[in-house]
């Protein structure tokens, strides 16, 4: 299905509460949001791990792509953080979804799901972000930095040679198809001068859950995320990299899903309401 999403058209995949076998639920099910990662990803990687799994324990879920990869609209520009985190309040408008949503993001989806549990607290229930930073000031630094690397090297034959020696075929026609992203828009150049929150993370409200992998410097965040944010859980997988929806997807569902499971009760729906209210 795609969808008109301002200025772009979004494509998306809905698997309904039960629709990918197990059962129906017999009252109103929580719905997920799943938002992937940049350049090298789209809905599929959800798709081939999490979607289906959490469609079978009887939630609805929506996948899509993001601006400029897979089978959405891929514009010269319009690549600021805020430009993603617009097009997920849009889609979620077009698809006519009322209820608070979990937002499930990877790595760069995860920024997304704080952006929109940021800027649009009322559509979001919980922020469960996998490998990723909340966008804050040091954030767009981080993106500058590693995006001007990938810029530099991902049009290069020789780097795409050495992918392919040291991480196969697959991980290199991904890495081309990034350089291709890169070379015919202003990803590169827009997302680290894109709209940012307050150090002190008070703009995020909403329950959040955040997973990291031990070996990855991302990990550092754990207590400065605990101590800014009140309700949130952090989650740190041993013997693991950036790469913790691939190589942990059973764990990371298990984990989306007690999250998710928890935080659909009365009680939960009413704590998010308040914290989500003005203060």
């Amino acid at each position: 299905m795609k969808i008109r999403t301002g200025d772009i058209v979004t494509h998306v995949q809905r698997l309904a509460a039960g629709e990918a076998g197990g059962t129906v639920p017999d009252e109103e099910p929580p719905v997920v949001v799943f938002v992937h990662g940049l350049l090298t990803d789209s809905l599929a990687s959800y798709y081939f791990t999490l979607g289906p799994a959490l469609s079978a324990a009887g939630v609805d879920v929506v996948m899509y792509d993001l601006r400029g990869h897979g089978r959405s609209t891929r514009p010269t520009s319009g690549y600021r953080l805020e430009n993603f985190v617009e097009d997920l309040a849009l889609l979620l408008e077009g698809l006519d979804e009322r209820r608070p949503v979990h937002v499930v993001g990877n790595s760069f989806g995860g920024t997304v799901a704080a952006g929109l549990a940021a800027w649009h607290p009322e559509r979001v229930a919980t922020a469960i972000m996998i490998e990723s930073e909340p966008p804050v000031a040091v954030w767009n630094r981080h993106m500058a930095d590693g995006l001007g690397h990938a810029r530099r090297e991902l049009v290069r034959q020789e780097s795409i040679d050495w992918i392919a020696e040291r991480y196969g075929s697959h991980t290199a026609r991904l890495s081309k198809g990034a350089g291709r992203i890169l070379e015919a828009t202003t990803l590169a150049e827009e997302i680290p001068h894109g709209q940012v929150i307050d150090d002190d993370l008070s703009a995020i409200r909403c329950p959040v859950l955040a997973v990291f992998g031990d070996e990855s410097g991302l990990s550092a965040q754990v207590p400065s995320l605990e101590a800014k944010l009140p309700l949130c859980r952090t989650v740190v997988l041993p013997r693991q990299g950036h790469s913790v929806l691939v190589e942990q997807p059973n764990r990371t569902r298990d984990l989306v899903l007690d999250w998710v499971r928890e935080h659909h009760t009365p009680a939960a729906r009413l704590e998010t309401a308040l914290s989500g209210a003005p203060r």
